[in-house]
């Protein structure tokens, strides 16, 4: 069972202690896009990008510096330099040494800059939202540039496990990345819903919160049976039978 979770804009350089790290497996891709953005102007980032002029500065500074293999003082670990709501609800901070080790083997973030990447693979900052228009020599964009690569990647991590399970936590706008004609996994979407006056609906801001916390509740847990997801009641969430349905799983609140 692989788990897939959408990363984060804010990000902060910070190591695990006392592991092995990992190397980001799209390297020659990573280097090749950021050929592209070290072009990149501060105003032209701030357009491709629709950010302000400060996120835009910081960024292109990012780029400048920006080499592989890493060597700057401010590389990471993947699952700790992300910061948004997902990675507060997951707080690896707190993880074992036992749940980085099953994190490592079966959570996977993916990555407009990166690709896939693994808990503990070395990164540095950078700001590469997948939905970027970016042009290359041969894509007018990053799912046209990424096009089966991530689902092939996918599916040999999962042989490799002898399942056929991916579990997807990602946004809308990170799973259109892997391309599912190219995917032979079976695909369980869990989806977050708050009642609203007796409606449930889907708050994004709680969502993005919940699908931290199963990731979460599946590595503390170490589940690898998808069937157990159901027992999922973190925060008051608990798994809807009436609104699910065989490959998606509706909590509700």
């Amino acid at each position: 069972m692989i788990i897939i979770i959408s990363p984060a804009k804010k990000i902060k350089s910070s190591l695990i202690k006392d592991v092995k790290s990992s190397q980001i497996d799209f390297s020659k891709e990573s280097k090749e896009l950021m050929k592209y953005i070290k072009e990149l102007s501060p105003g032209d980032l701030s357009k491709l990008m629709n950010i302000s002029p400060k996120l835009a500065e910081l960024n292109f500074e990012r780029n400048i510096k920006w080499q592989h293999p890493f060597k700057s003082k401010e590389k990471g670990h993947a699952i700790l330099m992300f910061q948004g709501h997902a990675y507060q609800g997951m707080d690896a901070k707190t993880f074992s040494k036992q749940d980085f080790e099953f994190a490592q083997k079966h959570l996977r973030m993916l990555s407009g800059l990166y690709g896939v990447l693994k808990p503990f693979d070395i990164i540095l900052p950078y700001r590469l939202e997948m939905g970027t228009k970016l042009k290359t020599e041969n894509s007018n964009n990053l799912y046209e540039f990424w096009d089966n690569k991530l689902a092939n990647k996918i599916d040999e991590e999962l042989a490799e496990q002898n399942s056929n399970i991916l579990i997807n936590l990602a946004s809308n706008e990170y799973f259109k990345a892997v391309n599912i004609k190219f995917l032979k996994a079976k695909i369980i979407t869990p989806v977050f819903k708050e009642n609203k006056n007796g409606t449930y609906k889907n708050i994004s801001v709680y969502a993005k919160k919940a699908r931290g916390l199963m990731c979460r509740y599946i590595i503390k847990n170490k589940l690898k049976n998808y069937e157990d997801l159901k027992g999922f009641d973190y925060e008051n969430y608990n798994f809807n039978h009436e609104l699910s349905t065989e490959n998606e799983y509706i909590f509700t609140r």
